[in-house]
């Protein structure tokens, strides 16, 4: 029988993190994203599953607490804010150095620096790019609804461990904030140790016999080898960009002009396209779910059949990099975006449309 409450999406990743059978999660607490440590104190996990549960010292600690339990082959995460996330870089190189699989929540708020509270989309480029050091990809999930909050925790983590790749979950301070009704998974039992070991050979802790343990770093002095490291790395991310783009589509079989929107903002431009086909303007909706691997592909199709796409991001204009790049002049690219925490309402996105397009 399904369990359906009623929480913000923040409350969900911590549910889920307990259902899917996490276990550990180490953060420290930010605005808009808090309330995933505290709901995670508030259920006390270790009491039931035996989830550890650790508000660490800062950002740092905690990223380097996911490194260790990751480390040993176990399902580990943490979340934080767009500040914090600036902090926990450093650890989240070394991570995709040594191949180990985590996953790290992001509710991004508007910056740049402290910035403001509010919700925003400008840590595209942070996570899509590789906001640490070195030649790394992350996969990154995009959530719109309190439901894929809830649904990429458990997709995240089998990705990370698919690939010995870290995950991140790029929410924003929207879809963290609100409420919704959400279906909850199931209880999950955590591993066993034996599991983990046969699960995990490249771990730590190894498997039983072993004379000597795993060493696990993301260091290497030759430069022959660490270059063959980093061709490894690159091979296995063209098979992620291969085997694991994610996407969403609305009202795009007839369009002749397409939005490009992620997480939350796709739901604000949804009920735009809605008004406008009421008017009959022929627009849809392009909403990537994986922003890496990005859905390069899917986009230069539908860039062949529109007459204008225009991106709608709570940023400067990030993603619409990568749409330019997919559709490679065919068609005009165009950016619509609010800043410093606001967010634009239907009309808004209407009206910059008919700007762009239809003057």
């Amino acid at each position: 029988m399904e369990e359906i409450r009623l929480m913000k999406g923040n409350e969900a990743i911590a549910h889920a993190a307990i259902r899917f059978g996490m276990d550990g999660y180490f953060g420290y607490p930010i605005t808009p994203q808090s309330e995933v440590l505290e709901t995670l104190e508030e259920q006390m996990p270790w009491d039931t599953t035996g989830m550890v549960v650790l508000q660490a010292e800062s950002e740092v600690a905690a990223i380097n607490m996911v490194y260790g339990g990751a480390a040993a082959g176990k399902a580990v995460m943490t979340s934080s804010s767009s500040p914090g996330i600036s902090l926990k870089m450093e650890g989240i190189s070394y991570l995709a150095g040594a191949e180990l699989p985590a996953l790290i929540v992001n509710a991004m708020r508007g910056g740049p620096g402290l910035g403001t509270i509010q919700p925003s989309q400008a840590d595209y480029f942070q996570a899509t790019k590789g906001g640490g050091h070195g030649d790394y990809r992350l996969i990154v999930l995009s959530p719109a609804t309190v439901q894929e909050m809830t649904d990429f925790v458990g997709l995240g983590m089998e990705l990370a461990f698919k690939y010995r790749n870290p995950v991140m979950m790029l929410a924003d301070g929207i879809v963290g904030q609100m409420m919704e009704k959400v279906v909850l998974p199931d209880f999950r039992p955590r591993r066993t140790e034996e599991e983990v070991r046969e699960q995990c050979p490249w771990a730590a802790c190894g498997k039983h016999g072993r004379k000597q343990r795993n060493v696990i770093t993301s260091l290497e002095m030759e430069p022959e080898k660490m270059e063959a490291n980093n061709i490894r790395f690159q091979e296995k991310y063209k098979a992620i960009e291969e085997n694991e783009v994610r996407y969403s589509e609305f009202m795009t079989d007839d369009a002749e002009y397409l939005i490009v929107a992620f997480g939350s903002v796709a739901r604000i431009c949804q009920k735009a396209i809605e008004e406008m086909r009421e008017q009959g303007v022929k627009v849809g909706l392009f909403r990537p779910i994986t922003l890496w691997p990005f859905p390069t592909k899917q986009i230069a199709e539908l860039g062949k059949k529109v007459k204008g796409i225009l991106t709608v991001e709570l940023n400067a204009g990030q993603m619409i990099e990568d749409v330019r790049l997919a559709v490679d002049g065919g068609v005009p690219v165009r950016h619509f975006g609010r800043m410093g925490g606001i967010v634009p309402n239907p009309g808004e996105i209407e009206e910059a449309l008919k700007a762009h397009f239809m003057k």
